[in-house]
């Protein structure tokens, strides 16, 4: 679930902890547009961008956070899906978001605050030179497609035995298979949010909901039945209604999965953006806050930055040895730190999150800063 569903609260107690997670986040003292980059400048009221055509390839934007609240940057398709995201820039920080783009019509969109449609600014890629790939980022973008169409196909079978559990009315049943239904779509969840209306479906918490929707009737998805199961104790008429909906809200994503864009930099992006998703909901146990199977969501989301990596590796070596060694060592002591809450490695069984103290909750964040740092600088590395 992306960070635009933190609530106000969360979102400023966390803003310090996420602007060392960004890596590329620092605090702004410089003036005008980055060398070679576009210049994002955003603001409570405003979203800047320095030049609204561009050509094709590789793009660079520096953003600039100029405003009181938490923001975040996107590049959109003119239907709304996602090129490139970076969530969670502090106010008074900066950041880099590396991306290819086509020639096309495009949108940057800076959202304070993190909601809403945020404050958009029309642009232009132009001409027909596409970024150059290698036959390793060709190999990379095929076999990340084949494992995030994976993921999602042995998805649905898991999510049918927590809705049948649902369903049949058996609460115990429906608990035990929750968190099992989610681990695809968290090592795979920036493919799913790319589609801008999936994620918002089945992902969103409570809080999260826009204005002027109502919980009882706009609210679906796996929170809402999770708050059911944990907080409520019961399964009624409308929670059957919602396991149906959850299931064809997912086919839906399945069949969609094929369709979407993946590029080296969006892989790398999407390995930050996981780590981002570990940082703003489930080091702070926001995003479970009912069942408490944080880790279980912590893990995958682990699995799935590190899969991206891995089939970037082979590029990001021959560009940046050093970047790679230290994210190498930096993932092994974070899967190290998180095999220390689970008994049995080959399981999904980890200790529940209200039973992790805060010191042990402060060493996992810093687990997660420890490495959000260097793999903040993964997409730059790929396509120097």
């Amino acid at each position: 679930m992306r960070a635009v569903r933190l609530s106000v609260v969360t979102a400023a107690a966390t803003a310090a902890a996420l602007t060392a997670v960004t890596g590329c986040t620092e605090k702004s003292d410089a003036k005008g547009d980055a060398h070679g980059a576009v210049s994002v400048v955003a603001k409570d009221d405003s979203c800047e961008v320095s030049k609204k055509e561009f050509p094709a390839g590789h793009l660079e934007l520096a953003v600039e956070n100029k405003g009181s609240k938490v923001t975040e940057v996107y590049i959109l398709f003119p239907d709304d899906r996602i090129v490139t995201e970076r969530e969670n820039i502090g106010p008074g920080t900066k950041a880099k978001i590396t991306a290819e783009v086509k020639a096309g019509e495009y949108e940057i969109a800076c959202k304070p605050g993190m909601k809403g449609d945020g404050i958009r600014q029309k642009v232009k890629v132009t001409g027909g030179t596409t970024a150059k790939r290698s036959p390793e980022m060709d190999a990379a973008v095929a076999a990340y497609r084949q494992y995030v169409q994976t993921q999602a196909d042995e998805t649905l079978p898991k999510v049918k035995v927590f809705t049948d559990a649902v369903r049949a009315g058996n609460i115990e049943a429906a608990k035990k298979a929750y968190a099992d239904s989610r681990i695809g779509w968290e090592r795979t969840e920036p493919v799913a949010e790319s589609f801008g209306d999936i994620d918002p479906k089945v992902d969103v918490r409570e809080d999260g909901l826009e204005a002027g929707q109502d919980p009882a009737k706009d609210w679906t998805g796996w929170h809402r039945l999770e708050k059911a199961l944990w907080q409520d104790k019961k399964i009624g008429d409308r929670e059957k209604q919602l396991a149906d909906t959850l299931d064809k809200d997912l086919a839906d994503w399945v069949k969609r999965v094929g369709k979407a864009e993946i590029t080296p930099t969006s892989m790398a992006n999407g390995a930050k953006e996981l780590l981002d998703e570990v940082a703003s909901g489930k080091v702070t146990g926001e995003e479970e806050r009912y069942s408490h199977t944080d880790l279980v969501d912590f893990k995958a989301n682990v699995e799935g930055a590190q899969k991206s990596f891995e089939l970037l590796k082979p590029v990001a070596s021959k560009n940046d040895p050093k970047l790679v060694a230290e994210l190498d060592k930096q993932f092994a002591a974070l899967n190290t730190l998180l095999d220390k809450y689970r008994a049995d490695k080959t399981t999904y069984v980890f200790t529940p999150y209200d039973q992790v103290g805060k010191e042990q909750q402060k060493e996992l964040s810093d687990g997660v800063n420890a490495l959000g740092e260097p793999l903040s600088k993964l997409a730059a590395a790929v396509v120097k």
